[in-house]
């Protein structure tokens, strides 16, 4: 099991110099995997990401999410081609960093939606991560759609529709991508939905309430990490935490970081990392017993 960071928790700024610091900080924190954000997949230094993996010793995963031009629930055969190339380019770059996980908000947009997906939509979203999916199982990458709250997407919201459309597009690489910060917001409690994921689940963010240290808010994570150990669960686990100390313009304003909840990253992430291991911990004691 691979415990993992989000490179945004070190720095907005993914040119060569952010690649390489956001690798060294997460090495330096104790992680295994730095989950690097591909919002445009087509200017992604690859070479200076794996320079930076090497030298850091750590395995990589990707995340992005959709925006109005690329949103493969459109009804606009462009916008949806457009979504569709940006998906197999982030595919490729992943792989061509040794990475095998592809995840986050990538069957929609990630912005807050005034209606609800469209019949034709949905089906437009389900053909395209088919494609991904294939394009992908040929260069060795899970893809896994990740479940956010209601702001961020009307096509997605709880596990059971995860599993749902998982099922409809029916690859054997294409999973599902649970994020506690939503799951908190969405889900009627933090145990249940891990098991309605099931073997589908794939991958994992592990988030705060309100974005910060963990521990510190509302979610109820030792229920969570419990599911995880009853499942079985054995994928990546990786921190997410956003403040403002740390912007990536259109990303931030997205999702609304307005406040400083941390200001010190390396401390903020070296916490993290005891919490989550000291969390598997504790659940593998219960097996013992």
């Amino acid at each position: 099991m691979d415990i993992g960071c989000h490179g945004l928790v070190w720095t907005g700024s993914f040119d060569q110099q952010g690649i390489s610091l956001a690798a060294r900080k997460t090495k330096e924190a104790g992680f295994d995997l730095i989950e690097y954000p591909l919002m445009d997949p087509f200017t992604f230094d690859t070479e200076a990401a794996v320079s930076a993996l090497a030298e850091n010793e750590l395995k990589a995963s990707a995340s992005l999410g959709l925006s109005d031009s690329t949103d493969v629930t459109s009804t606009d055969p462009e916008v949806v081609a457009a979504g569709e190339a940006l998906l197999l380019r982030a595919v490729d770059v992943l792989a061509d960093m040794g990475g095998t996980h592809l995840c986050g908000v990538i069957y929609s947009a990630m912005k807050k939606y005034m209606d609800p997906v469209t019949t034709q939509g949905l089906e437009n979203s389900k053909r395209t991560i088919g494609t991904v999916a294939d394009h992908a199982a040929a260069r060795g990458v899970k893809v896994s759609l990740e479940v956010v709250n209601r702001y961020e997407t009307n096509v997605l919201n709880t596990a059971r529709q995860a599993a749902r459309f998982v099922a409809d597009v029916d690859r054997p690489n294409l999973g599902i991508h649970l994020d506690t910060y939503h799951m908190n917001i969405e889900e009627s409690d933090m145990f249940a939905p891990v098991l309605d994921a099931g073997e589908l689940l794939h991958y994992v963010h592990i988030g705060e309430s309100h974005r910060g240290y963990l521990g510190t808010g509302n979610v109820d994570f030792g229920n969570f990490f419990k599911a995880l150990g009853r499942l079985g669960y054995d994928g990546p686990i990786t921190f997410e935490s956003f403040s403002s100390a740390v912007v990536a313009p259109d990303l931030s304003r997205m999702l609304g970081i307005w406040r400083n909840l941390w200001e010190d990253n390396a401390d903020l992430g070296s916490h993290a990392n005891r919490f989550i291991r000291d969390q598997l911990t504790a659940v593998e004691t219960i097996s013992l017993h």
